[in-house]
């Protein structure tokens, strides 16, 4: 099992899609899970795109998810004698051959006339494989074209140095999106013409949306740099992907870098498409951030709320802490979701205030309670909680929990109110009832 050697061999825009870093995600599990190898190229042969930032961004995009590799990174235009040398023979043993044909120039995109080599493709039988994923695959090679792999300006095409690259580093196992079909049926006869081994394939299923059509960037965030920069943690997006196309074989989601090394198999990848559910990465990018060692959230909270401006003097840190990690979807929602707990100058939710608040007799409720709060000999979460249970009689405390809750905290949501309340404590709590009550008569609010 050692001797498996894997690939992710992108090739750089500018920007990584999604699927892209699946594949990457994909066979370093299954790299780590064999003991294998897995190796990066960064197949640069596009002179135009393959710019240095757009080769730091898949650069970054693995480092940030926690890709390492195991050899030195090679860069595909490194290899071009060896293309070359590949094309020559096959020239030789008749598997190639050069004609006139118009081809676009790998620089400039320009459509011009030259000679070209073309690939001659098997005209009897089939081309087949087993793929690990889809199962047999067999194609007629009646049904097979020649095709060019060295255009007229002189420069090798994808198919010849994927194929080449392939066999100089190893390569034993290809796992690709399912795109890539078609250039399979194209490469094995390669790999036979050249001698070398043909590696195995699995094909992984294509992320869809919604409708079924391939995921793009007209259905929301598509690049592994905007899931960064949209607060989505590495972790969430890597447990995430792995799931578009595969399962643990139980009702198990989210899990540990070690359980999916542990249990990764191409058994369990599935063929069929992968809908991708934006609502689905944001319960998952929660239940990361709810798993946060509390030390953790805790220095990350604090820096969030530092840098919003938020004073902490006087409050109880780990029972606001408690409160709001369980409900934290993203880091950058800390403040906007905690403010009222250290400021009297907090927004209110202008729904929240049309449905809780503005409705007749709230500001004189608000009033009631604050001044049944200050009696209260002791003023904390059950104190609180027993006080509203009275006056609802055994009918829902709906009636006044919701108003209380947008009052003291400018939201519709957020933790139990009666936590929250023993948090603020009943100095806060009266205030801002009472506050609320005028604001609401008076028309301010």
């Amino acid at each position: 099992m050692s001797d498996i050697r894997v690939r992710f061999a992108p090739s750089p825009t500018g920007k990584v899609h999604i699927g892209n870093i699946r594949a990457a995600i994909f066979n370093w599990l299954y790299a780590r899970h064999t003991g294998g190898k897995f190796l990066l190229r960064i197949e640069d042969t596009d002179l135009v795109r393959s710019t240095k930032e757009a080769i730091d961004k898949v650069l970054e995009a693995m480092e940030w998810l926690g890709l390492d590799y195991d050899e030195p990174v090679v860069y595909q235009t490194h290899n071009l004698p060896d293309h070359l040398a590949a094309v020559e023979k096959l020239i030789a043993s008749g598997h190639a051959y050069r004609a006139v044909k118009e081809s676009k120039n790998a620089v400039t995109g320009e459509t011009m006339t030259g000679e070209v080599v073309l690939f001659r493709m098997p005209k009897e039988g089939v081309i087949e494989y087993d793929d690990l994923v889809k199962g047999h695959m067999r194609k007629k090679a009646e049904d097979t074209q020649d095709f060019v792999i060295v255009r007229s300006d002189g420069s090798p095409v994808f198919h010849i140095a994927n194929v080449v690259d392939d066999i100089k580093q190893g390569i034993t196992h290809i796992i690709r999106g399912d795109d890539h079909v078609e250039n399979t049926f194209k490469h094995i006869p390669i790999f036979k013409a050249l001698g070398a081994p043909v590696p195995q394939y699995a094909h992984l299923p294509m992320i869809v949306n919604a409708q079924g059509k391939p995921y793009s960037k007209r259905d929301g965030a598509a690049f592994v740099g905007e899931f960064h920069d949209q607060g989505y943690l590495p972790e969430a997006l890597f447990n995430y992907l792995l799931l578009l196309g595969w399962n643990p074989g139980d009702d198990r989601e989210v899990l540990s870098r070690d359980e999916m090394v542990r249990l990764f198999s191409l058994e369990h990848c599935n063929s069929s498409p992968a809908k991708f559910d934006i609502k689905k990465l944001t319960w998952m990018n929660g239940e990361y951030i709810r798993q946060t060692p509390v030390a953790d959230y805790r220095r990350e909270f604090l820096d969030r709320v530092s840098a919003a401006g938020l004073p902490t003097d006087g409050a109880d840190i780990d029972g606001i802490v408690a409160q709001i990690q369980v409900r934290t979807k993203f880091y950058s929602e800390i403040p906007r979701n905690c403010s009222y707990f250290f400021t009297d100058d907090y927004p209110f939710d202008e729904k929240a205030v049309a449905k809780r608040l503005k409705k007749e007799g709230v500001p004189d409720l608000l009033d009631d309670l604050a001044t049944r709060f200050e009696a209260l000999p002791e003023f904390g979460e059950t104190t609180a909680h027993d006080l509203v249970a009275q006056l609802a009689n055994g009918e829902s405390m709906g009636p006044w929990v919701h108003p209380v809750r947008v009052a003291v905290s400018g939201l519709g949501e957020g933790p139990g109110l009666f936590e929250m309340l023993g948090l603020l404590g009943r100095e806060k709590t009266v205030a801002r009832l009472r506050r609320v009550a005028a604001r609401l008569r008076d028309g301010s609010l």
